[in-house]
């Protein structure tokens, strides 16, 4: 990068920290530091939520997905408009007027402190684990453009979010999140129209779909059912609703959005304009991708979009690189001979002529096979502990095509998404450590004030720390967007199965809930292993499994009733 870019990516940074600390300002108790003492309107629940949400794995590794593998991932957001409504009708008014610290203190009042313990657990290791892989997302980009060692971008990335995380807690969350999803919409907007305005040979943004569109990167539907489809209308609709009804409806990083609204109100706006504005906004993203592929169909692509992994590569076994590199070259000159025939048969009013689509996709799937050799190759040769180069396509656009200035932004972008979603996961990770393991499990110890303000700090840099250890181990995870979903799927079914036995099944007690709530954890993780359904999936099998172990205990123990009061 030039002096520039590096002046404006460690200008924005700083200012970002800074305005952290400013605004987090003052803190006096846990509840100000956890809770932002409950005042926030419901543009600023809004942001939080898509910011929470929309980590650097949405920007970095979005763009990489549909590139390979085209738009068909939007699917997974079909369900969530409809869990929006279902949350603000059901969740949020209980949560409000309870007036709690964390979704799972709930489960205690309608159940027992076991089964608050083990569904709080199941958040820690789920969110736990997902944030080391948000903070892996951007030490990639340090690792790449400085040729740092990655474990050393890790600690240095997870570091300077904990600053203002540690010491403004909630209320530098919610407003730097604020700041930060602004400008990233800003800049993703201008991304993609120099990416319109800069493609080769003239090609308008037509030409750019078209292209896109029959090389099959333009998929949005997909209306197969195949239950190991990853991608597709039905596990969209139907596995991405309950898993955003459980993402959202009971993880405590987003239900720690809307609970500190100012009022009932505030939260339903917040999450229900989120449910309007979703799936827009990862079309965008996704549709960043699929210009990309018709970027590099009319201008040379590298070999593997992993240029450090791909250069140890060709250092060791030079013989090998330099036929990879021959074979590359001739059919991406033939892929973008065909690419233009194409768009010349499209400009002269015949676009449909078959011999000339079938010769471009079969250059497009002979260029697609030689990457996945090269792939295979790396992995096979152990020269790189990432696995796959998705998640450095939109990067490697970024680093060769954008003007001075707007790459040290894009840079920092991708910093902002990432610390946007730590900042509130360290924040929600500290609020349920605290009030659901430690504070009940003390119930004699009479604390200060400032006791509890220190105490939610430890709890804020003790899973700071967990997360960057995570983070040493997820370069083994493949496409980042693929990871985070698969290891939330095998968590969220469970965990939202027990919130609507709460909510709706008011006969069950604690004792049949908590084991339902184990068995079906297994159950997920057992066909996880065996791969017997995709993971979108796993969310439905979680959630019904629990409610039908729960029956069936019941009905097993006989003159089981209800522990405690059902609070509805």
């Amino acid at each position: 990068m030039s002096a520039i870019d590096w002046l404006v990516l460690v200008l924005t940074l700083i200012v970002v920290v800074v305005y952290g600390v400013y605004k987090g300002r003052g803190q006096k108790d846990v509840n100000s530091y956890l809770m932002a003492d409950r005042q926030m309107p419901w543009y600023i629940v809004l942001l939080g939520i898509m910011a929470t949400q929309a980590s650097a794995i949405t920007f970095l590794s979005a763009p990489g997905q549909a590139y390979t593998d085209g738009m068909r991932f939007v699917q997974y957001y079909f369900g969530l408009p409809i869990a929006m409504v279902v949350i603000a009708a059901t969740f949020i008014p209980i949560f409000q007027r309870l007036n709690v610290y964390t979704a799972y203190e709930y489960l205690e009042q309608r159940f027992d402190r076991k089964t608050r313990v083990l569904t709080s657990v199941l958040f820690l290791l789920s969110r736990g684990l997902s944030t080391g892989i948000s903070i892996y997302a951007p030490s990639i980009i340090l690792s790449s453009v400085l040729g740092w060692n990655i474990y050393l971008t890790n600690v240095l990335t997870g570091g300077l979010l904990l600053i203002y995380t540690y010491t403004g807690g909630a209320k530098a969350v919610a407003h730097t999140q604020k700041v930060q999803f602004l400008i990233i919409l800003a800049a993703m907007v201008f991304t993609g129209f120099l990416l319109v305005q800069g493609m080769p040979e003239g090609a308008s943004f037509g030409d750019s779909l078209y292209l896109a569109g029959k090389s099959g990167k333009l998929n949005v539907i997909t209306t197969t059912f195949d239950w190991k489809d990853k991608y597709n209308i039905w596990s969209g609709l139907i596995g991405g609703f309950f898993l955003a009804l459980s993402y959202f409806g009971t993880d405590q990083s987003q239900v720690g959005r809307y609970i500190t609204a100012k009022n009932t109100d505030a939260g339903k706006t917040g999450l229900l304009l989120n449910g309007l504005v979703k799936i827009p906004m990862q079309f965008g993203i996704l549709l960043l991708g699929a210009l990309l592929f018709s970027f590099f169909a009319l201008r040379p692509a590298p070999v593997y979009f992993n240029e450090q992994a791909y250069g140890s590569f060709k250092e060791k076994y030079p013989a090998e690189a330099q036929a990879f590199e021959k074979r590359h070259n001739a059919l991406e000159e033939e892929f973008q001979k065909r690419s233009r025939m194409l768009l010349a048969k499209r400009h002269a009013g015949n676009p449909e002529q078959q011999l000339v689509v079938v010769g471009y996709r079969e250059a497009q799937q002979q260029l697609q096979n030689l990457r996945k050799e090269v792939e295979t190759a790396i992995n096979d040769k152990k020269v790189s502990a990432d696995t796959t180069d998705t998640n450095y396509i939109f990067l490697y656009f970024v680093k060769n095509n954008l003007p001075v200035g707007m790459i040290g932004l894009l840079f920092a972008i991708i910093f902002l998404a990432s610390w946007g979603s730590i900042s509130a996961a360290l924040n929600s990770l500290a609020s349920c450590s605290l009030k659901d393991i430690h504070y009940p499990g003390n119930k004699g110890a009479a604390l200060s004030q400032e006791q509890e303000l220190l105490h939610g700090r430890l709890h804020t840099l003790f899973w700071g720390l967990f997360s960057i250890g995570v983070a040493m181990f997820a370069t083994q995870m493949g496409s980042l967007i693929e990871a985070v979903n698969i290891l939330g799927s095998l968590f969220y079914g469970p965990i939202l199965g027990i919130f609507l036995v709460a909510f709706y099944m008011k006969r069950i007690n604690g004792t049949s809930v908590f084991g339902a709530a184990v068995l079906a954890e297994l159950l997920v993780v057992g066909v996880w292993l065996f791969d017997v359904v995709s993971f979108l999936w796993l969310n439905v099998i979680g959630a019904l499994a629990v409610i039908l172990f729960a029956l069936a205990i019941r009905l097993f123990l006989h003159g089981d009733k209800a522990e405690g009061s059902a609070v509805s």
